[in-house]
């Protein structure tokens, strides 16, 4: 819980330094930024950070404590600077779902925590950076472009710290340190309402947006335009067009009865849904609440959740009885998560992979007395042994926690003598039981309180009521339904900082390594970033050489021995004259050079994978969604656009429609009675693709 100033430093055994918490990140406090990311994130640790004394999977810690105005508390705000040579997972699963996979590997990322009330005064164990109940974790490379993993605030947990404020420090700190982009996959939620959908009816933009962070990437082929015209539809329905459309519905008259109520509230016109959910939430937080108990409404069924944002993960609802049990509540099957897993890999080599890391778990406990736990290196190597793909077995294994594969239960926990973290088993039925799926009880809550409700006693019910009535449940109107499904598939969203000269007498560049010179093939993953490069004002063409090169060695492990040859801007230009008055500062140079690692495994973000993704929604790269890929072709595509379902396993065998229009003539159309327009999914034995020679 929270602690005061004195108390914090005596646990703590020593006095770290100490700020303001709402003025941490204004110009000046606690650094005036002077270049680029990578030296102003040094500054800071430098000005700010005490170095802790002991560290966390061998990356140095640093601590900041930040008093809160209102009530003195404290909070700690860490610092953990993540080495990419040393790190069990070097490539970031954020940037490749972002759109960022073809960004060059780099060497340093910093990790910013502030844990949750009851933490504050303890150390960070092992499993810190899998820990989705942090009140702020953020993560950003050392070429300034990063991720905003997880807010919790108020409703999330906190005692002290509400959503807003932890926003505003974050966005404080990125500013104060100059990042370049911070992307944020927003999937928050307000029990069974999803508030990219909500605030964007009635805003015109996420809850992230008051920050300024704006669409970035859609799944299944979404667009910027597609998301933004999907808002303008929603939040333009007239409401007395919308009373007119659900006259023959149950619920006309419920809709009509608080359309008028909010009417005759309001002094000002309210024509639209989107004037009316923003009355709506004004008046809910205007007023003082009513008793009320809290109910948990954050957990995913996917793994994925270890990178969403969470601007709130706990809710409110008038006093009664509370459906979850804490027992119970704990644990759910692998099986059941696996079907909504954002994953490159079919579902059939995750659950195998699943049931191989059980295997040796069993096999470990037979051998061992007691709990038979396994770090996590151990775990990874026996189950090498049966599967080649790193990649895979790391994903599996971070999504290994409070989950059950067959008749066991996987749990992931810190030693407490070794302090090391490690996987152990347990069998089901001696003390451990299964959860219930979340979405089946939020269901049974939002049951009772619209089975309760009565419009206008409540705003909160009369929100959920226009959501799941309105917004999901309009009749007969593809146009609703299209524009609905498009910002549900819109979750990631950016905030750019544009580069800026606010310091005399320097000259800022941002040097770009030259795709077709480093790789040929280096077009598929995109056009890698360049690097922020701040010279002297009477700099030379080739002190910018010797500048970029050093910015991009100390960035990029595909750089590090790299060698600067030339700049295509400046080629007419000899090294020894001045760049002021040849060049403008602020523009982009593309940088050649010699001495590129073009061996390393470390080249690009979204790994060494060179996979195709072609759907028919138009993606062409992998969006974070599930995808099957076709067992002939070997062309990725997604599940939900394959006719499968989210909740159904992927068959063993799975054939495209290209594929199976070229392998399946009329003679299997008239056999099996399909239409070769669909792809082909084979549940049982394949009998007439075998005769065609591709049996399993």
């Amino acid at each position: 819980m929270s602690f005061s100033l004195i108390e914090a430093c005596k646990k703590r055994k020593r006095w770290p330094k100490i700020f303001r918490l709402h003025s941490f990140g204004d110009p000046g406090c606690p650094i005036s930024p002077t270049g680029s990311f990578r030296d102003n994130v040094r500054f800071f640790l430098q000005e700010a950070g005490e170095l802790e004394d002991y560290d966390v999977l061998g990356n140095p810690l640093w601590c900041t404590l930040l008093i809160h105005d209102k009530t003195n508390l404290m909070a700690p705000l860490y610092t953990l600077e993540e080495h990419v040579y040393h790190s069990s997972h070097p490539f970031c699963d954020h940037c490749r779902c972002v759109g960022w996979s073809g960004h060059f590997v780099s060497k340093r990322r910093y990790h910013f925590i502030i844990p949750m009330d009851n933490g504050w005064h303890k150390p960070l164990g092992e499993g810190v950076l899998d820990n989705q109940s942090h009140l702020l974790h953020g993560v950003i490379h050392c070429n300034g472009y990063g991720h905003l993993l997880c807010i919790n605030g108020t409703e999330g947990g906190s005692k002290v710290l509400s959503g807003r404020e932890i926003m505003d420090l974050w966005d404080r700190i990125c500013t104060n340190l100059r990042a370049r982009k911070i992307a944020v996959e927003d999937v928050s939620r307000k029990r069974s309402m999803d508030l990219r959908l909500l605030h964007g009816v009635a805003y015109g933009h996420s809850w992230f947006g008051r920050w300024g962070y704006r669409f970035c990437r859609g799944s299944f082929g979404v667009t910027d335009q597609n998301y933004y015209e999907a808002i303008e539809t929603l939040g333009s329905l007239e409401l007395d067009v919308i009373v007119k459309d659900l006259s023959k519905t149950k619920y006309h008259k419920e809709i009509k009865q608080m359309i008028r109520c909010y009417r005759d509230m309001s002094e000002t016109q309210i024509i639209s849904i989107r004037d009316l959910l923003r009355f709506m939430l004004t008046v809910k937080s205007s007023r003082a609440p009513v008793s009320k108990i809290t109910i948990t409404s954050s957990a995913s069924a996917s793994p994925s959740t270890a990178f969403i944002s969470r601007n709130s993960t706990k809710q409110t609802l008038p006093s009664r009885s509370n459906p979850l049990k804490e027992k119970s509540a704990r644990y759910k099957k692998f099986s059941t998560a696996v079907a909504n897993m954002d994953s490159r890999w079919p579902t059939r080599r995750l659950e195998f992979a699943a049931q191989v890391i059980v295997d040796a778990l069993k096999e470990n406990k037979a051998v061992k007395s007691g709990s038979g736990g396994m770090t996590r290196q151990d775990v990874r190597d026996a189950a090498r042994l049966h599967i080649g793909d790193t990649g895979l077995l790391d994903y599996v294994l971070k999504s290994l926690n409070n989950v059950i594969v067959g008749n066991y239960v996987v749990r992931r926990m810190v030693n407490p003598s070794t302090r090391i973290l490690e996987y152990t088993i347990h069998e089901l039925g001696k003390g451990f039981k299964a959860a219930e799926q979340e979405h089946e009880v939020m269901a049974h809550v939002d049951q009772q309180v619209e089975s309760s409700w009565v419009p206008c006693s409540d705003v909160y019910s009369d929100v959920l009521y226009l959501y799941k009535n309105v917004l999901l449940g309009y009749p007969d109107s593809e146009t609703v339904d299209l524009a609905v499904q498009t910002i549900l598939d819109s979750r990631h969203f950016v905030k750019e900082w544009p580069l800026t000269d606010e310091m005399e007498q320097v000259l800022t560049f941002i040097c770009r390594l030259k795709p077709n010179l480093v790789d040929i093939k280096s077009e598929l993953k995109g056009l890698p970033c360049g690097e922020v490069v701040v010279v002297p004002l009477h700099a030379t063409v080739g002190d910018l050489k010797k500048a970029a090169e050093a910015a991009l060695r100390d960035t990029y492990c595909i750089a590090e021995r790299l060698i600067v040859t030339d700049i295509s801007e400046l080629m007419v230009a000899d090294d020894e004259e001045v760049l002021f008055g040849l060049i403008q500062s602020g523009v982009e140079l593309c940088v050649r050079g010699i001495a590129i690692d073009l061996c390393t495994p470390l080249k690009y973000q979204g790994g060494a994978d060179n996979w195709k993704v072609r759907c028919e929604c138009g993606a062409q790269d992998d969006d974070g969604e599930r995808m099957v890929a076709c067992d002939i072709c070997e062309v990725w595509q997604h599940t939900r656009c394959s006719g499968i379902d989210d909740s159904e396993t992927v068959p063993p065998l799975f054939v495209c429609t290209g594929c199976c229009d070229s392998l399946v003539p009329s003679r299997v159309e008239t056999s099996v009675g399909m239409d070769c327009s669909d792809s082909f999914l084979i549940a049982a034995e394949p009998t007439h693709l075998l005769e065609y020679g591709y049996g399993y």
